[in-house]
């Protein structure tokens, strides 16, 4: 029931609850092969390699302590690896594993299982639109949060 005066729909209700359902399901799936979400993603933008850990933080959208923390982690459980840049002797390589490798693919069924069901039970005929619609917002009107002097902080990342 709206709230008198409140914006009806209430964008940021609906949205935070459909990504926190998502990524509560994602996260419990996920938990079977072993990772996270945030593992998940950082190995999914690692796998075509060269990138370094400043692009792949970028990519997923992961500050820089975040993304050392993770890299760490995927090192000791033998999913990743660093190794030197062949262009910049300071950056470091994000190199997926054998062993990680095996772990993205299956995770990636996993992901895509999830998504098609989701996408799968939006009412008839909307499927479509509401990816583009979607799609369109993140790449356009909410691609990039404005600046503020203490920035809000984000939930935990999403995978992919």
């Amino acid at each position: 029931m709206p709230t008198p005066g409140a914006p009806d729909p209430d964008l940021v209700f609906l949205l935070q609850q459909a990504s926190h359902a998502l990524e509560t399901e994602m996260a419990v799936k996920l938990a079977e092969l072993g990772i996270t979400p945030r593992w998940y993603c950082v190995l999914t933008k690692a796998m075509p390699g060269d990138r370094t850990q400043s692009q792949i933080a970028e990519l997923s959208a992961l500050d820089k302590t975040t993304m050392v923390v993770t890299v760490d982690e995927l090192e000791k459980a033998g999913l990743a690896e660093r190794k030197p840049s062949a262009t910049d002797r300071r950056a470091r390589i994000v190199a997926v594993t054998e062993k990680g490798a095996r772990i993205v693919a299956d995770a990636h069924r996993i992901v895509t299982g999830i998504y098609e069901d989701v996408l799968a039970s939006a009412p008839g005929g909307t499927r479509e639109p509401f990816v583009t619609a979607l799609t369109g917002l993140v790449g356009d009107r909410l691609s990039t949060p404005p600046h503020t002097e203490r920035p809000i902080r984000r939930h935990a990342r999403r995978a992919t």
